[in-house]
């Protein structure tokens, strides 16, 4: 007679097979460099494409940075940087000239429509991203095995802040990269013995040209982290004899000839309004106020990271006593000088934003792996084992949060993404469940697998479907189903970047009477108005004899104002005068 196995130990055996199979996969793919980086890239892929060709242009800083690209490339300024009618003196303008060639090589594969398909301004961001993952397993390398330093790319890929900044088309994935190229050389010269400190063309054209493409990109944030960790080890072992290698005197002459000339060229061009603002204005601004509302108190970014650096944060949080019992371990050490001086800082600054620590993620991340790999995570059963349940417990909050909002919005009941998100967080359980059997490896890998499909459902499957949350998109394909040119459309109150974006550089932002007195000129003539404005273009349109009417109604919900709205679509019926 056959004995049937029970159903509980069916299950237990089925949650345990998937991180053993996955434990295989991460056995095969460490066996060499090629395959390391190639589940590397395959995985970042999962992560960052759900949604990247999707989602709308994002309000504010997405937007602002794709429309300054676009109106370089529509008026062939390539020093200058402008935002619509005004001067956007805050970046350097690396990130708009990778922008600007990839919105070039579009045009040439699929035409004019390329200068509003945002996706094409996001590919220096999304290849950027896979960049730092793979950047993260060469650093990894100076103190890792191959599959330990495998481990630290698959948490930079998982990473949920990561995967934001590769869907955004703004600085902050650009500059990841280029601080990890620079970390990257400068941990393989701070690990050289004394004796073999002889100079190194390679390990310094890597660190200098990196720290130059961070200048480009965003001013002093990059020498400000890379500066910061080598004042650090300098200190802590009494000589910067580290830096011998890098040949540090030329190697600063090479970053100085590569960003001189444009920071030349914009103090000309402005007349030195360029560095008045960008210096005195928004990075000085920064550091003592808490710029445009964005102020927190010091441990506003550890709470952060427990969100941010999800799924990975758990690994990181169950290393910290590791690091601290090994930190004079010359390893733990370099990498405590990457992280703690650069993340104190940032929480002294008074202006907080989530993407302003990024750099310092993959230390967390090369960290926790180096504690796996020593076998000195925390084990089952010990104080921080029950961290783990973060896992499935993050995400059902956010499955919650983003499914109540759907449905809150109007939006339905979004039923293609529900089994992606209880899916997601059946394997996130697993994947704590799996902890005290198959070890950390085999949990994580699990818990990235949950990572991933979540990533789908929220990207792909929820956000861009959130119709109200995507006011320009719709306002804009209003203009273009009446066929009205971007200098005849009005738009008053609402003014956020991506209308510019989608509409075009000549819409304009001004009060009612401005609106009335475009209309009036006749023509194809559009004005947006908001529900508590519309009495007072009214009025104003009734005192100038103006006819019109109304073509549309756009409701929706302004996620900067977090307000509902009715954005009214007013048409002339003027003749063209």
């Amino acid at each position: 007679m056959a004995i049937t196995e029970p159903a509980s130990e069916k299950r237990r055996a089925f949650d345990l097979d998937l991180p053993r199979r996955l434990l295989r996969v991460m056995e095969w793919a460490s066996a060499r460099h090629g395959r390391a980086s190639l589940l590397l890239v395959v995985v970042a892929l999962l992560a960052f494409l759900p949604g990247f060709f999707q989602l709308s242009p994002i309000d504010r800083d997405e937007a602002r940075f794709a429309q300054a690209t676009k109106q370089m490339l529509e008026s062939g300024n390539f020093v200058d940087i402008r935002f619509h009618t005004q001067a956007r003196h805050k970046k350097p303008v690396g990130i708009y000239w990778l922008q600007a060639a990839t919105v070039t090589a579009g045009e040439a594969i699929i035409g004019p429509s390329a200068r509003t398909s945002i996706w094409l301004y996001r590919l220096p961001s999304l290849f950027a991203a896979i960049g730092a993952v793979l950047l993260t397993y060469w650093t990894a390398l100076v103190f890792l095995s191959r599959r330990g330093a495998l481990f630290a790319g698959l948490m930079m890929a998982g990473c949920v802040l990561l995967g934001v900044e590769a869907r955004l088309a703004k600085t902050d994935a650009v500059l990841l990269f280029t601080i990890l190229a620079s970390f990257g050389a400068l941990a393989r010269a701070y690990v050289r013995p004394a004796t073999e400190r002889a100079g190194d063309w390679g390990l310094a054209a890597i660190f200098w040209t990196g720290l130059a493409a961070g200048i480009l990109i965003k001013g002093p944030i990059a020498p400000l982290f890379v500066g910061l960790a080598v004042a650090a080890l300098a200190i802590a072992d009494r000589s910067g004899g580290f830096l011998k290698p890098l040949r540090p005197l030329l190697g600063l002459l090479w970053c100085l000839l590569l960003v001189l000339p444009w920071f030349v060229a914009i103090y000309y061009v402005t007349n030195g309004a360029f560095y008045e603002h960008a210096v005195g204005v928004d990075m000085l601004g920064k550091v003592a106020d808490g710029a445009e509302g964005h102020w927190g108190p010091p441990g506003t970014y550890f709470l952060a990271a427990w969100g941010t650096f999800w799924p990975s944060v758990v690994l990181a949080a169950m290393a910290a006593p590791f690091a601290w019992r090994e930190r004079r371990d010359a390893s733990v050490r370099f990498l405590l000088c990457w992280l703690v001086p650069g993340w104190l800082a940032f929480e002294i600054a008074v202006t907080k934003l989530p993407h302003y620590v990024l750099p310092l993620y993959p230390a967390l991340a090369i960290l926790a792996a180096l504690a796996i790999e020593r076998g000195a995570i925390a084990r089952a059963g010990s104080r921080l084992a029950g961290l783990v349940w973060l896992w499935p417990v993050l995400a059902i909050v956010l499955s919650l949060g983003l499914g109540g909002a759907y449905v809150w919005l109007g939006s339905g009941f979004g039923l293609a993404a529900w089994p992606l998100l209880a899916l997601a967080v059946l394997l996130l359980v697993m994947a704590a469940r799996s902890f005290p059997k198959v070890g950390i490896e085999g949990a994580f890998l699990t818990a990235l697998l949950g990572a991933l499909v979540l990533y789908l459902a929220v990207y792909q499957a929820l956000l861009p479907q959130m119709r109200a949350l995507w006011i320009s998109e719709r306002l804009a394909a209003v203009v273009r189903e009446e066929g009205c040119p971007a200098a005849n459309v009005s738009s008053f109150p609402y003014q956020e970047p991506s209308l510019v974006f989608l509409v075009g550089t000549k819409i304009n932002y001004g009060p009612p009477d401005e609106a009335v007195a475009i209309m009036k000129k006749g023509g194809c003539a559009l004005t947006f108005t908001d529900e508590r404005f519309a009495p007072l273009f009214a009025k104003r349109a009734a005192a100038a004899g103006l006819k019109y009417h109304a073509v549309a109604t756009i409701a929706g919900f302004t996620y900067n104002g977090g307000r509902r709205t009715s954005i009214t679509v007013f048409r002339t019926d003027e003749a063209p005068q």
